[in-house]
């Protein structure tokens, strides 16, 4: 069936049409970010799979590519195929490895809404198809993901002396885990965990630590899992605090320091005025947090083994 000229154009087309003119235009040049999905959803108030499919449209067509840490970004002239050619072959290289790496850096750069089984493949240049013969699918892919990650930041070995330093290592190397990947914290669960080999060999290092303190078995896993959903939940806030800052291109504090305190506040919260500027942020309520219940695991510690 042709398509009648009254036929409405899906909403992705037209958005991907615009930000098109935009670069063959001049205004985008080669390395220039173009709009984020989150800039995508509030500059034309669609959903963001919408957003997300514009920019796999755009990628798709030789003009836009993926950088780590940055962003999608206006791809260099002649540095693709041209989609004319249809869907590349299958590269011999492809590995799960590759995959793996590719679908990370997507995460990382984009968030976890770009991430899919497609865009993989169209970033590694090869048909959707061909990656189901290394990962089955996208669940199949999460777990790999995170699994990677977790190798990517191996605990200390030999581990420090005592069982506080020791977790509060295991604490931080979480939460600079999450710090370069954000989108991790989606994915983790404490009711239904994510099989990974290399998370769970650090869980079994934090009860390592506590074992032969005085506490039982399920004891050990409730400290083990309450530190760990304490990083966790504060990094549920990672994702929306990089987004922001790719959106606006300043970080929170310039942001803080553009807005100062509003005249309200000083007249009508003088205790959270007094607060000195720069005192809050994710990384203050990381350490603040930590030792709080770290002082708890120790009081528990000398409670039930008097250690």
């Amino acid at each position: 069936m042709i398509p009648s000229d009254t036929e409405p154009i899906p909403p992705y087309r037209r958005i991907a049409a615009e930000i098109r003119q935009r670069i063959t235009s001049g205004a985008l040049r080669a390395g220039d970010r173009v709009p984020s999905t989150r800039q995508l959803v509030q500059e034309f108030g669609v959903a963001m799979a919408t957003a997300t499919k514009v920019l796999a449209t755009l990628r798709h067509e030789g003009l836009v590519r993926t950088v780590p840490g940055i962003g999608t970004v206006v791809d260099a002239p002649n540095t693709h195929a041209p989609t004319s050619r249809g869907p590349r072959q299958p590269e011999p290289g492809l590995t799960r490895h590759r995959i793996v790496h590719t679908a990370v850096g997507i995460a990382d750069a984009e968030g976890l809404a770009a991430l899919s089984m497609r865009r993989t493949a169209a970033d590694l240049g090869v048909t959707t198809m061909a990656l189901y013969r290394h990962v089955p699918g996208k669940d199949e892919l999460l777990l790999l993901m995170a699994d990677a990650v977790f190798g990517g930041i191996p605990l200390p070995e030999p581990p420090p002396t005592g069982w506080r330093p020791q977790l509060e290592a295991a604490a931080r190397m979480q939460w600079a885990m999450y710090r370069r990947h954000p989108w991790l914290a989606q994915i983790m669960s404490f009711t239904r965990p994510l099989l990974s080999p290399r998370a769970m060999a650090h869980g079994e290092w934090v009860m390592r630590v506590l074992d032969g303190l005085g506490l039982d078995p399920v004891t050990m896993i409730h400290v083990h899992t309450t530190l760990a959903g304490y990083v966790r939940g504060l990094a549920l806030n990672l994702e929306t605090e990089a987004e922001a800052v790719q959106d606006s291109g300043i970080t929170d504090e310039q942001w803080m320091d553009a807005h100062g305190t509003p005249a309200m506040t000083i007249a009508d919260f003088p205790l959270m005025a007094s607060v000195p500027p720069r005192s809050l942020n994710l990384d203050t309520l990381f350490e603040f947090g930590l030792q709080r219940l770290l002082d708890g695991i120790g009081a528990l510690i000398k409670t039930d083994g008097d250690r």
